[in-house]
């Protein structure tokens, strides 16, 4: 599911705050993921993990659930203004790509 974790919306962490409270928790699970958009034989497909926000704020919750509870999930982004990642496969994919060239280059101090 790495359209769904390495798009350019979904946000890099470069360390984890052992100290973050439960709402901040919540926020980086939010911004760290991106869904993918797709018609519902697409989410069967994917297990429904193409919900991967729902997934990673509810990881118990069955994933047949994420797509009911995608519209609550929508609200509250929207109420906290953060930013509720979605984006087709193919743009998904090609940004994955892109993300991916990108941290294979040599870094300027090399």
């Amino acid at each position: 599911m790495f359209c769904g974790h390495f798009t350019d919306q979904a946000h890099m962490y470069t360390h984890l705050d052992a100290n973050e409270s439960k709402g901040e928790w919540y926020v980086r699970q939010i911004l760290g993921s991106s869904n993918i958009q797709g018609h519902e034989w697409f989410h069967i497909l994917t297990g429904n993990l193409s919900h991967q926000i729902e997934h990673h704020i509810f990881p118990d919750m069955p994933a047949r659930h994420y797509a009911r509870i995608a519209p609550a999930v929508q609200a509250i982004c929207r109420k906290y203004n953060l930013a509720y990642n979605t984006g087709h496969f193919s743009t998904q994919f090609m940004q994955v790509l892109g993300r991916i060239h990108h941290f294979s280059q040599p870094s300027a101090e090399e």
